[in-house]
């Protein structure tokens, strides 16, 4: 995978849809992802970032996701 040229969240799936340079296209699963959080994070407000994120700027999340940075940006925000 390269350079992202789209993302968007779909609300039917509750996935954000990815498609790359080089012809790669992925998904995400919100759900999924919002389980790899760490616990010790107050849900409220781990979810109101989360959400923050998912429709306001996807592509930051998706390269959150993909580099590992979720957890650490959810840390410190706020």
């Amino acid at each position: 995978m390269n350079k992202l040229l789209s993302c968007e969240f779909n609300i039917d799936t509750g996935n954000v849809e990815c498609r790359f340079a080089d012809g790669t296209m992925i998904s995400i699963d919100c759900d999924v992802v919002e389980d790899t959080i760490d616990g010790t994070l107050p849900f409220v407000r781990v979810r109101t970032e989360l959400d923050w994120l998912i429709y306001n700027a996807p592509r930051e999340y998706v390269q959150r996701v993909l580099n590992g940075g979720l957890n650490a940006y959810l840390k410190n925000s706020r």
